[in-house]
């Protein structure tokens, strides 16, 4: 069996949560499954929501897909938009994201 792609999720304080996420999965439900703090997930993933906010790696940023229009006008209401804001539920784990890196912001909206 081929091995899962690893996210690694690191928290305000720098702590690194290496963690290994389903392909198909988002980078969102890791971090549910992994019980990690920092994303919080209201809508559940529907892009409804902006409580799944992250900061994306600037070396992986451009390897994504580009975000829809309805994600971008989301992550206008996160608490810190940034040039690599990105709504985790809308991050889909592929094998070519093995290594992914997000760094979780200071609080959700």
């Amino acid at each position: 069996a081929n091995q899962m792609p690893k996210v690694k999720y690191i928290a305000q304080d720098g702590t690194e949560h290496p963690v290994d996420v389903e392909i198909g999965s988002s980078v969102m439900q890791g971090a549910l499954d992994n019980m990690i703090d920092g994303i919080e997930a209201e809508c559940g993933g529907f892009c409804s929501c902006a409580t799944c906010h992250c900061y994306v790696d600037e070396t992986w940023f451009d390897k994504l897909s580009e975000a829809s229009d309805a994600e971008k006008e989301m992550l206008e209401f996160t608490f810190d938009p940034r040039p690599n804001s990105r709504l985790s539920c809308q991050i889909i784990v592929t094998d070519e994201l093995d290594g992914l890196i997000v760094r979780l912001p200071e609080e959700q909206s």
